[in-house]
């Protein structure tokens, strides 16, 4: 299916590309969420009228996510698991975990944007983690994980 992006995605393109992706993809993600609109001659030409409009609402999100990154930038969260003598935990530190973390203190930070390609954390110990403010933005926090009896 051929779709209009309405704003940058990683690795399909940057606002106003015309890309072909599979019909599912378009149908139950991009469209639903306003990331896309089928590329019609009709949806084409009202894309180029709010064209402007769409790269300045894109520009103040960029610019959003580039202020919170300098505050996150390098932070250590603390989080308290209970854990085994051997410094195994007898769970897991989730994505969702480190979210409400960061909200404990002060970041509105979802749970899609923390990155963890090794999985939940399992051990106790420092961790470095990357959290994508925007596909533009990403910065490295610590997470550092506190075992308890």
């Amino acid at each position: 299916m051929q779709i209009i992006l309405l704003e940058k995605m990683a690795n399909l393109g940057q606002l106003g590309d015309v890309v072909k992706v599979k019909d599912g993809f378009a149908r139950n993600f991009l469209i639903p969420h306003g990331k896309a609109k089928r590329a019609t001659t009709q949806n084409l030409a009202e894309f180029e009228k709010q064209r402007a409009e769409l790269e300045n609402v894109q520009a103040e999100v960029l610019r959003q996510s580039q202020e919170a990154a300098a505050k996150l930038d390098g932070l250590m969260v603390q989080i308290s698991q209970k854990a085994g003598v051997d410094g195994k935990l007898f769970g897991s530190v989730t994505n969702i975990d480190i979210s409400e973390a960061l909200k404990k203190q002060g970041f509105d930070v979802p749970k899609a944007a923390i990155r963890m390609p090794e999985g939940p954390l399992k051990a106790i110990g420092d961790h470095p983690l990357k959290i994508a403010l925007h596909t533009d933005v990403v910065v490295t926090i610590t997470v550092s994980v506190l075992g308890e009896q």
